[in-house]
Parts: C-alpha cells; sequence; structure tokens
C-alpha cells in the first residue's frame, strides 16, 4: 500500500472513531507546492492509548516515541512481522523545556491543532490539511510564507533553535531546496546560535548535511551555510578553500572554493551520497598544499594534494561517523579523481584495473563534473566512457588463468610468491597476451630463473 493511501486511511479511522486527524508538516507543504511528498505524517488530538486501541488488531503499531505522542503505523505484510510502509502519527502536543537541545524535558498532550503548531520549526512546516475534504488549517502565516519564498521561525527564533539545534541547519537546507529567503530575524538568529551546532549529534549532522548536499540545491546550501556562519563550525576544512588560486589555465573558473561550488550547483537530485561528498571533499586537500609561482618558478602547484586530502577527508567522515564503507568509497573518490589526466597513456591492464575500482560511474560522474568545472575538456572522460561501454565486463574482470592449486600441482611451494606469480599472470591476462590456462603456464615456465615467479 502506498504511503499517501495509508495515511488516508488513517485518518478515516480515526475520524470515525470520534478524533480529529488532519496531514501535517513536510506533506503539506509540498502538497501546496505541487510536488510529491516524500512522506506523509498524521496529527492527531488521540493520545497515544486511543491510537494503539484502534489500530493493533488491524495495523502494525511501532511505538517509536510514545511518552513524546509519536507513533508508526503500518499496514501488514503478508508473511512479514514489519510491515512494508509506515506512516508517522503523532498526538497534539505542547513541549516544556529543552535542556539537551533535541528532546522537549515534558510534554503535555493538547486536543487542539492549533497549541500542537505552536512547537513546529518553520511556518510552513506547520500546516495540517484535512485529506478528504483538502481544506488548510493555516495558524501561523505558513501559507503566505509559502506563496512568498520565505523561511520563518515559528514564533521568537532564538527559542525554536534552542529547541533543537539541527533547526539551524535545516533552515539552510529548506531554503536551499525551495529557492526560498530566510526571513530576517530567523537568519540573525541563525548566525547567533551558529556556534551552538556543535551540540548537535554527529550522526544527525551528517544526515541533514547528505539531505542538503542531494536535495539538487547543493551550491546555494553551501553558500548559505557560509553566509549564515555555520560552515566554519561544522566543515573549517571547506572554508579554507577560500581565496586558495590556482592555475588559470586548468582552473580559468577561479579559486578552490569557486571551482568546488561550480561542482556543486551541478550535482543532480538524488544523486548518491558517496558521490556529493567526494564532489564537496575532493580537493579538501589542495589549500594546505598550495605553491605560488614564485616558489615553483613555473606556475601554482598542489603537489601532494590528493594523498593530503585522502586523508583530511577520512577524518571529516569519521568526525560523523560515516560508515566504513561510506569512507572508503569517498576516500577512493578523493585518492583516484587525477588519476584521468594519465588514462590515455595507461596500459591495457592499468587501465582495466582503474575501470574495476568499486561503483566507478560515481568515479567517472566525479571527474566530468571536475572538467565541466574547470577547463571543459571532456576528451579523457569521453575515452574511459567508451572504454567502458564497449569492453565486456568478462574481458575488465576475467575469471583467473590459474590459481594456487595450479601452482601447487606444478611443484611450487605455497609462499608470499604466490600471490606475485598470479599477479604477473593476471598482468599478462590483462595486456591480452594470455588467454587460456595452457597459455598461462607455459608463459610461467618461460621466465627466466632469476624471476621469482619462476
Amino acid at each position: 500500500m502506498e504511503q499517501r493511501v495509508l495515511a488516508e486511511r488513517i485518518c478515516q479511522i480515526l475520524k470515525a472513531a470520534g478524533q480529529q486527524a488532519y496531514f501535517v508538516g513536510g506533506c503539506v507543504r509540498d502538497i501546496l507546492l505541487g510536488r510529491e511528498p516524500a512522506d506523509y505524517d498524521v496529527a492527531t488530538d488521540a493520545a497515544p492509548d486511543r491510537i494503539r486501541e484502534l489500530f493493533s488488531e488491524s495495523f502494525v503499531v511501532l511505538e517509536v516515541g510514545a511518552k513524546f505522542g509519536v507513533m508508526l503505523v503500518g499496514e501488514p505484510a503478508d508473511g512479514e512481522e514489519d510491515p512494508i510502509v509506515t506512516v508517522e502519527v503523532a498526538t497534539f502536543r505542547s513541549d516544556a523545556g529543552y535542556s539537551d537541545g533535541r528532546h522537549p524535558d515534558s510534554v503535555v498532550f493538547s486536543k487542539t491543532a492549533q497549541e500542537d503548531v505552536k512547537r513546529r520549526d518553520f511556518t510552513i512546516n506547520a500546516l495540517l490539511m484535512d485529506p478528504e475534504t483538502n481544506e488548510v488549517l493555516d495558524f501561523v502565516g505558513g501559507r503566505e510564507d509559502l506563496s512568498a519564498g520565505i523561511i520563518r521561525a515559528i514564533g521568537n527564533p532564538e527559542e525554536r533553535f534552542s529547541e533543537d539545534k539541527l533547526r539551524l541547519v535545516r533552515a539552510v537546507r529548506f531554503a536551499a531546496r525551495l529557492h526560498d529567503a530566510i526571513e530576517a530575524k530567523t537568519f540573525q538568529a541563525i548566525q547567533k546560535l551558529a556556534p551552538e551546532i556543535k551540540q548537535v549529534s554527529p550522526e544527525r549532522l551528517r544526515d541533514e548535511l547528505t539531505k542538503l548536499l542531494t536535495e539538487g540545491a547543493a551550491r546555494r546550501g553551501f553558500e548559505l551555510l557560509d553566509e549564515t556562519k555555520l560552515l566554519p563550525e561544522i566543515l573549517p576544512e571547506i572554508v579554507r578553500m577560500k581565496g586558495v588560486e590556482q592555475p588559470p589555465q586548468y582552473h580559468p573558473e577561479g579559486d578552490v572554493w569557486a571551482h568546488t561550488l561550480l561542482m556543486l550547483q551541478q550535482l543532480p537530485a538524488g544523486s548518491p551520497a558517496t558521490l556529493a561528498w567526494g564532489v564537496l571533499l575532493h580537493d579538501v586537500g589542495k589549500p594546505a598544499t598550495f605553491k605560488p609561482v614564485s616558489q615553483t618558478g613555473d606556475r601554482i602547484r598542489f603537489d601532494g594534494h590528493v594523498e593530503v586530502g585522502v586523508v583530511m577527508a577520512e577524518e571529516i567522515c569519521r568526525r560523523l561517523r560515516f560508515s566504513n564503507e561510506d569512507i572508503a568509497q569517498i576516500a577512493a573518490l578523493v585518492a583516484n579523481h587525477m588519476r584521468f589526466k594519465d588514462v590515455l597513456q595507461m596500459k591495457p591492464s592499468t587501465l582495466k584495473r582503474f575501470a574495476r575500482l568499486n561503483r566507478f560511474d560515481e568515479h567517472l560522474e566525479l571527474h566530468r563534473l571536475d572538467c565541466l568545472s574547470s577547463h571543459r575538456m571532456l576528451d579523457n572522460y569521453d575515452f574511459v566512457q567508451k572504454f567502458v561501454r564497449d569492453t565486456p565486463a568478462e574481458q575488465i574482470r576475467p575469471a583467473r588463468l590459474l590459481t594456487g592449486d595450479d601452482l601447487v600441482a606444478m611443484g611450487l611451494q605455497p609462499g608470499p610468491s604466490f600471490k606475485q606469480i598470479l599477479d604477473s599472470v593476471e598482468e599478462a591476462q590483462l595486456n591480452d597476451l594470455l588467454h587460456t590456462r595452457e597459455e598461462a603456464i607455459q608463459f610461467l615456465k618461460s621466465l627466466p630463473a632469476k624471476n621469482p615467479a619462476s
């Protein structure tokens, strides 16, 4: 069952039981903007016990935050314990104090939607809709701000941000994604409270930044992070890109910051998170390795910026609690982004191994964006793209012609040299010099005795 249909059913059941029930938040905002909502949430005057009573028999009810009045209601899937689709159902409430900067110290359930919306973050996210009549309830001027393209905190901005410091970045993300402006008092509050973003857990901050990078407005998002003084608090390594000049013959667009913004600008909505972070961090090592013409004698250089960038990217990703798998991929994107300049001179074996990199499509796309945001020459990109397109997968990653067992059968003693022997065979195979097991055996027999592979 799709989520909207489930949300409508939940509202119908609640209303039939004498309760109030509305779509609320981002889904209402997106419906009014003519966009397809990513999620549907329901707000109701029914207390958690009442929600449990009404839905436990025919639905799956998950108590993700019952003490805060938040439940997940899902349609049971055939033969599965967990529901495929869920809708968040939240009881109207007012909150009292947020000493941890995220969760309310106490919750008082209320009976009116008007009281409930006052605790929400921004006016455009505090709209309610009756799914039966499409009537919109607006107690905070959200429709007007939505039409005017304004992100405005509800009530006192400093109070709203003190309740959950992540809202500082969320304001930026919504402004970038919706092409809106941040209302003056809200903007000033963000600037004032920017240092407090450090109180947010790394995981929550990582997820919010990833959304900002992958929703199709990454450039504007990072410009706003900079303007609101959040960027130096979150990613000071990115701020250091400003004013770091580059050789104009390769980078007519300007400094490292300008180049990175151009790449972010071209990231489409829905880009893989690791690609987006790879784009952001691919040149993070340049400020630390900058050498002006006065030192090099010919042009600006960034000797070793790739190696330095890999270390910095890994540190940033660990700081933000990325998974080991994602850290490895982001670091690989940084480590390999300069290799494309050599692809026309690569041996077939080297090129095939390059193309075997994990998620190579991300490497290729990063290189394309890198070129389009600098010299705009796509010769190497076109060459590699054609190579990957025209070369069968079994040639890029062929089955090994020999194994360790084959070497033992040939009378060789197992040891560290086995890897070198097998790598030598694979090298010849990738260079199209060997095609069969018999050819590989003859190849080994023909090696000179002084070679460790003999």
